[in-house]
């Protein structure tokens, strides 16, 4: 193949039925709509989904997609988009992804944070599926040169699963992202998060206190919001007026007052909270802590007996005080009110059907900077690689939280203006527990691998 080919060869492993199931698919781009239709349709329950899979209706937003789609109710492009969600959904994706290039149209699903390629539409569908997803999101078909932002709410296995939509001009056409937004990845409480007992103390004390500010910390993607929905959880109850504002709001929690800012008619997260304050409430959870002005109206919130929660977007916990100082929060301000910072990630979680052990090389120890007998007398593990996990030999993610409570100490420190590093020393001294120290701790339970630690905990 190297020689007739003249191109570098790569040998990868597969299963018989992975391969043949590849050659039936190579020529998926010149086949129909129909074509596709059935090979997405090898799983009865699948098909029977898509069949029925229907709009969400909501009071705000009522559509008729009956109307709005009679002369192409049959229209093979329906089935594909109903089919294309329905298995983003049972595949655990959190992104669907379709993207127009000059000759193709590429499909991908982002599950456990990577992307993943799957059977793509013909180009000759590109358009009509874009309009299709339009529709769906209650959107303008007709404008195919600006972005376009909407949301979409579907009925899958008897559950309900809002999407959000947001659609991209590029010079092949439009981009589509969908961000699956499923409740029933929400935690019910913080005692399903899989924390361990002293970090779960931590946070929940925190989350029981009368007032002050308590802030999440990570990149993009990392759970924050749905670790604060999952203390909002915790807290939800008639005795408290609980109220957020967020940028937009994800999930939709039953006794809990929403508020979606709109930056378009000047209503920021500072507005909101400023409104929100004399609405007289016990609660607010703030999206995220992105200026000065929204850092002063949290810290005065705080400070006059709410508790508030937030995010930000820093690298550890000790960060997260940094990074008030930088906005212009004077210090004996955070130190009055913070009360808690905790950094988050999430690791990769080991396929549980091809969970094998496994021997690492010392250079990995040396990576990571731990000794080998940190693991000794304990078995670590690695996924093969099955038809269950797609040949990953991971299933799932875990989160890693690094908790920072706010002790005399620190206060002092943070009233002196010291460095990040200086006070992540003195609360590991005061036994808080770093990601490094998280991610190790899974992976001595059998959760996960050393390679995820290095992923997860790569600015440590």
């Amino acid at each position: 193949v190297k020689r007739t080919t003249k191109l570098e060869v790569m040998p990868m492993i597969a299963s018989e039925k992975a391969i043949l199931d590849k050659l039936n698919n190579l020529d998926s781009g010149r086949g129909t709509m129909e074509d596709i239709i059935q090979d997405a349709q090898r799983q009865a329950e699948d098909d029977a989904e898509a069949d029925t899979l229907e709009i969400a209706r909501e009071v705000s937003e009522e559509m008729n997609i009956d109307q709005l789609a009679a002369s192409t109710e049959e229209a093979p492009v329906i089935k594909l988009a109903n089919l294309i969600i329905v298995q983003a959904i049972k595949d655990r994706a959190s992104d669907i992804h379709v993207e127009p290039f000059e000759k193709t149209v590429r499909l991908r699903y982002r599950i456990d944070g990577s992307l993943v390629d799957v059977t793509p539409p013909p180009k000759n569908m590109q358009v009509a599926l874009a309009s299709r997803l339009k529709i769906m999101s209650n959107l303008d078909i007709a404008e195919r040169r600006l972005p376009q932002d909407g949301r979409m709410r579907v009925r899958v296995g008897g559950r309900d699963v809002d999407l959000r939509v947001s659609f991209m001009p590029t010079v092949h056409g439009e981009k589509c992202v969908l961000r699956i937004l499923d409740k029933s990845n929400l935690s019910a409480s913080l005692d399903k998060l899989g924390l361990d007992q002293d970090t779960f103390r931590r946070f929940k004390a925190a989350v029981d206190a009368p007032h002050g500010l308590i802030l999440v910390t990570g990149p993009t993607g990392s759970g924050k919001t749905t670790t604060l929905y999952s203390a909002l959880n915790e807290l939800n109850n008639p005795e408290y007026n609980i109220i957020t504002v967020e940028d937009p709001v994800e999930f939709q929690i039953p006794g809990i007052n929403q508020v979606p800012t709109k930056k378009e008619i000047g209503l920021t997260f500072a507005n909101a909270l400023r409104s929100i304050l004399r609405q007289d409430p016990d609660i607010v959870m703030i999206g995220e802590i992105r200026d000065q002005e929204t850092a002063e109206i949290a810290v005065e919130a705080a400070l006059t007996g709410h508790q508030v929660l937030s995010t930000m977007h820093c690298n550890d916990a000790p960060g997260a005080i940094a990074r008030l100082d930088d906005m212009g929060i004077a210090p004996f301000l955070i130190s009055s009110s913070v009360i808690l910072a905790a950094a988050q990630r999430l690791m990769r979680r080991v396929c549980s059907v091809c969970k094998e052990p496994v021997t690492y090389p010392p250079k990995m120890y040396e990576d990571l900077g731990i000794d080998p007998a940190f693991f000794e007398g304990v078995p670590l593990y690695r996924g093969r690689g099955c038809e269950r996990c797609k040949n990953t030999g991971y299933s799932g993610r875990i989160a890693i939280i690094e908790v920072m409570t706010v002790t005399d100490e620190i206060r002092k420190l943070v009233i002196q203006r010291a460095s990040a590093h200086e006070i992540g020393k003195v609360a590991i001294a005061l036994g808080m527990q770093t990601l490094r120290m998280a991610a190790l701790n899974k992976v001595r339970e059998g959760a996960s691998t050393l390679e995820q630690t290095l992923i997860a905990t790569a600015s440590y």
